[in-house]
């Protein structure tokens, strides 16, 4: 059977996560209803990562195995036709060898967690950032991040019903950008792992976003790693911000 992988865009807002499951509507649900509406006896996808209700992607990675043997502009253009209404896209499909695996092929996961600071509500971001009062200390917030970089026990930033076998990561890079806002500023947090623990980034974006606020210094961000105790941790950011930006893999199955 031919393997195909999707890279995928949803807005997490109407979903209960990316992971299928009994009640509410997943976007892994969603995909494979559009899947079977061309190949009926299709089995279950899998992707790299399981998102939560709420959070985005622009970047998913999800791969199916197909008995036609499609072009992967057409199935594209297809999966796309029967996936309207949802806010799902396919953005690239791609033939791929019978081993590769959305999973267990990728080296690495990219997240950006977007913050609003700015008295106003969102008018036209709600639902895709973070909005805090502010004003917050960019500055205060690098240093505090810089901490984190490296190979640590992240218990502190991991939630209590994680199921990952060891809250150790290695978390490769992690970087803050500030853009003007209307009457605001747009902060960014870009990191990048291997793989990340159940609200891991989340943990780290309300933790951060203490320090810009100045009730944290950038050194308890270090203590509260330490700890290794998720009452340490500063309050878990809500979903709204949060993106999966993409995957790395040994070779980009979508490069041109």
């Amino acid at each position: 059977m031919p393997r195909y992988a999707f890279r995928i865009e949803y807005d997490g807002r109407p979903f209960a996560g990316w992971q299928r499951q009994d009640g509410p509507a997943s976007v892994q649900q969603t995909v494979e209803e559009a899947l079977r509406a061309l190949e009926p006896d299709m089995g279950s996808i899998a992707a790299a990562g399981r998102t939560d209700a709420g959070v985005h992607a622009t970047g998913q990675v999800a791969h199916a195995d197909l008995s036609r043997d499609w072009g992967a502009f057409r199935l594209s253009e297809a999966l796309n036709w029967h996936l309207k209404p949802a806010p799902v896209a396919v953005t690239a499909c791609t033939r791929v060898d019978d081993d590769w695996h959305a999973r267990f092929s990728a080296l690495e996961r990219r997240y950006t967690f977007r913050i609003i600071a700015r008295r106003a509500p969102l008018a036209l971001d709600a639902g895709h950032a973070w909005r805090v009062i502010g004003p917050l200390d960019v500055d205060a917030m690098r240093a505090g991040a810089t901490r984190l970089i490296g190979h640590h026990d992240f218990t502190t930033f991991r939630a209590s019903i994680c199921q990952a076998k060891s809250p150790v990561k290695t978390l490769d890079e992690i970087t803050l950008t500030e853009s003007p806002y209307p009457g605001g500023q747009d902060i960014r947090i870009h990191l990048r792992a291997r793989s990340f623990l159940h609200n891991q980034v989340r943990s780290i974006a309300g933790t951060l976003e203490r320090v810009g606020a100045g009730a944290w210094s950038p050194d308890r961000v270090a203590e509260a790693l330490e700890a290794r105790d998720r009452a340490a941790c500063g309050p878990v950011s809500p979903p709204d911000g949060l993106v999966l930006t993409g995957v790395g893999y040994p070779n980009d199955p979508f490069a041109d």
